[in-house]
């Protein structure tokens, strides 16, 4: 489904990934974790194209992806959310899922998909999407949109950023879900415990590179290790 082959990235002189190798099935949820500076985020978004590597291959359901633009890889079923969901001054949460749906959906298909992420679709679908929406909200329809979308790969850059316990808790329980809202393989790049759980397998990158691939016991433990480790040397 998706293959990266040894991905190599340098930035004013620093190697941010170097020789990433990565294999990635259909329909599977996977966890992407790791230090700060890690390379988790410029992965992904190599992978969507928003980054282009200095080397290597991004092969996409057999085809070459390397040289290709964002919206060509949108168009091949790729989508991206953010950690900052994008507000929009004077446009609905209706508008926005029919962009994202790029055709006339009905209102009540709006509903029952606001409905799927955890959203009251009466007070939600015709409220605009901008600074009066929480944190916790505007994932929920972000989340919204990609599930209209349909896409065959679908890539979270920390899900969890910017909102408050409440709307994380909520927010874990439509990531269970995940797999009845969105279609396809899922991404996630997250640092929280309860996502890793909650994923098919764990990629742990550090210093640039994949250091481990495994469940999520097996990665956390890893991590606690390694932590406690430092701890002990710098004692």
């Amino acid at each position: 489904m998706l293959e990266l082959k040894d991905i190599c990235f340098e930035r004013d002189n620093k190697k941010i990934l170097d020789g990433v190798n990565l294999k990635v099935e259909s329909n599977e949820f996977i966890a992407i974790t790791g230090p700060n500076g890690s390379g988790k985020s410029t992965l992904v978004k190599i992978i969507m194209g928003i980054e282009k590597p200095d080397s290597g291959k991004i092969i996409f359901n057999g085809k070459n992806i390397t040289n290709l633009s964002i919206n060509e890889r949108a168009n091949l079923g790729m989508s991206f959310a953010f950690q900052q969901p994008v507000k929009f001054k004077g446009i609905t949460v209706y508008d926005i899922l029919k962009i994202a749906a790029k055709k006339d959906i009905t209102k009540v298909e709006a509903c029952k998909i606001l409905s799927k992420v955890g959203l009251c679709a009466k007070e939600y679908v015709d409220r605009e999407v901008n600074g009066s929406l929480s944190g916790g909200e505007l994932k929920r329809i972000e989340i919204a949109t990609v599930a209209v979308r349909g896409k065959k790969l679908t890539i979270f850059d920390e899900p969890e950023a910017g909102i408050d316990l409440w709307s994380f808790s909520n927010l874990i329980e439509i990531f269970e879900e995940m797999r009845n809202i969105i279609k396809g393989t899922t991404l996630i790049i997250s640092h929280q415990e309860r996502i890793l759980n909650i994923a098919d397998k764990v990629i742990l990158m550090e210093n640039g590179k994949i250091s481990k691939i495994g469940d999520s016991k097996e990665i956390i433990n890893s991590m606690q290790i390694k932590t406690e480790c430092c701890q002990i040397k710098r004692g």
